[in-house]
């Protein structure tokens, strides 16, 4: 009995983050463009009124894109909210095997920032990537996502999912900015 009652919580104050990867998003890999600086600045503004309104925990899948994005303002964030946990939701050993060197170091860094840390496989399969996106969903009440209303793949089933769940979605359309 306690442990639903345990499950319940940590759901009710857990966000989960999914979104594009560079290729869809308009800034592409330069972040230093004022596109993307004015994405930063509404992704910040929207978890500190998540974390405001009492959500504490935060997973994230750690792809390139939206993600590391999204991680990088927690970690900057969690200098003014020590409280808030970042869960690393991996999909499979070495996810970032094939990207290039800078990437990698990125996402080192951030995984290293991480609270926690969870690999859903050992190894890469065809389904690891969904099975992440599905695990961030079952232990989140809310979902924010980066996402261009357009494109197929990972995050739209992720986003139908939540809403086959009922949970709460904040979307930030990355070419409305």
């Amino acid at each position: 009995m306690s442990t639903s009652f345990t499950k319940k919580k940590v759901i009710l104050t857990s966000c989960c983050l999914t979104g594009h990867r560079p290729n869809k998003l308009p800034w592409g890999y330069n972040e230093d463009k004022e596109s993307c600086k004015n994405f930063k600045n509404k992704v910040t503004k929207i978890l500190e009124k998540l974390i405001h309104k009492g959500i504490t925990t935060f997973l994230t899948g750690m792809a390139e894109g939206f993600d590391m994005i999204a991680t990088e303002i927690l970690i900057a964030l969690k200098t003014q909210y020590p409280h808030i946990k970042i869960n690393a939701i991996i999909p499979c050993f070495n996810q970032e095997k094939f990207w290039t060197q800078k990437l990698q170091e990125r996402y080192k860094l951030l995984l290293s920032k991480c609270d926690n840390k969870k690999i859903i496989s050992k190894i890469y399969t065809n389904k690891c990537m969904q099975q992440r996106n599905q695990y961030m969903v079952d232990n989140s009440s809310i979902v924010l996502a980066c996402y261009n209303n357009t494109s197929k793949g990972g995050t739209k089933n992720t986003l139908d999912y939540a809403n086959k769940l009922q949970l709460k979605i904040i979307v930030i359309n990355p070419n409305n900015l």
